[in-house]
């Protein structure tokens, strides 16, 4: 029995000193990205993975009970709410910057159909 506890020490561990690796990389990816979508991107999927792995460590080392439940239910609801609120800040920085030309490509809607046009054009040429 004391082997169990042990083995269910060590593994819970390990994934909490994953998901707190997770988290530097993060950190180091929030810092060093130049574009604020980058930046946004690398804290988000970090923060997913990483609290996935921080929590499903701390389940391990609580065992199955009523805890266990909750911290699953949290890992859940930050899995539905952290894409979403990434999403939106993403809409927003994208609709406000002015200085959206020299970060990015920006695809208008006419130029998409456009583009669609030029590349249906192009293979019936070839055809």
């Amino acid at each position: 029995m004391i082997w169990i506890e042990w083995g269910r020490f060590l593994i819970g561990a390990a994934c909490l000193l994953f998901g707190l690796g997770i988290f530097a990389i993060e950190m180091a990816g929030v810092f060093r990205f130049r574009y604020v979508l980058n930046r946004m991107h690398a804290a988000a999927m970090g923060d997913t993975l990483g609290i996935g792995f921080s929590l499903l460590g701390l389940m391990i080392m609580s065992g199955w009970n009523f805890t266990t439940l909750k911290l699953f239910l949290v890992i859940l609801f930050l899995w539905f709410s952290s894409p979403v609120s990434s999403h939106l800040i993403a809409r927003l920085e994208v609709t406000t910057n002015e200085d959206k030309e020299k970060q990015y490509r920006v695809i208008k809607l006419d130029e998409l159909e456009k583009e669609k046009q030029e590349a249906v054009l192009e293979k019936e040429d070839v055809s």
